[in-house]
């Protein structure tokens, strides 16, 4: 059925659309004074985020409203299930993360274990080192050790199953990680214990910059 309706004392009439036809408001961009728009924003801080992202701390980051910053994550939500996108964003333990679609599960677990055979880079293996002979460690702390931002590094290396989840760190509560029997397996040793002495290759101030990260943290 279609309604009328007129606005104003002059001859024009505004019809709405049928209900197929009914498209929902654009509430993609809110109001800034300066930078990306609000979806813009939420995308660039959660695409760097690997642990859920509460709605409180995105709002303080953005100093915006928190039902503002709530209704642009819904929405965002909505438009990647609506347009069929490989990923979602979902609202889990109290926060918020992107995830890749469930139905697209098969096709990732077949390019992490392709890209087991892949060469790992410098920077990983790197990582990797820092992680096997100070675990169990936390991404600050493997970070403080290398001097650079570790986040990404360390999420390729549990995709290929050579590090692991160990837990949380009692005092800071950020999450730990070791080395996997993967990793064993492909170095071809039967315990950590075989792993060669790395103390003169650590920064001698090691311990001053652990307990700094772990102020930090």
């Amino acid at each position: 059925m279609t309604s009328d309706f007129t606005v104003g004392d002059g001859d024009d009439n505004l019809q709405a659309p049928e209900g197929d036809d009914l498209q929902p408001p654009d509430t993609s961009q809110y109001p800034a004074d300066d930078g990306p728009g609000l979806h813009a924003s939420l995308e660039a801080i959660l695409l760097v985020a690997d642990e859920p992202v509460p709605e409180v701390l995105i709002a303080q980051v953005l100093e915006r409203p928190r039902h503002e910053v709530a209704e642009g994550l819904r929405a965002l939500a909505a438009q990647y299930t609506a347009d069929g996108r490989g990923f979602d964003l979902r609202e889990i333990a109290g926060g918020w993360r992107f995830y890749t679609r469930e139905d697209c599960a098969p096709l990732v677990e077949r390019f992490v274990r392709d890209g087991q055979e892949v060469r790992l880079t410098q920077a990983a293996l790197e990582t990797l080192a820092v992680i096997a002979y100070r675990q169990p460690v936390s991404r600050a702390r493997v970070s403080a050790v290398r001097g650079v931002n570790c986040d990404g590094v360390i999420r390729t290396l549990v995709l290929r199953g050579l590090v692991e989840d160990s837990g949380t760190d009692p005092e800071t509560g950020a999450i730990l990680y070791r080395t996997t029997g993967y990793f064993l397996e492909r170095l071809g040793m039967a315990s950590l214990d075989e792993l060669p002495d790395l103390a003169p290759f650590l920064p001698e101030n090691i311990e001053d910059i652990e307990d700094n990260e772990r102020t930090r943290a």
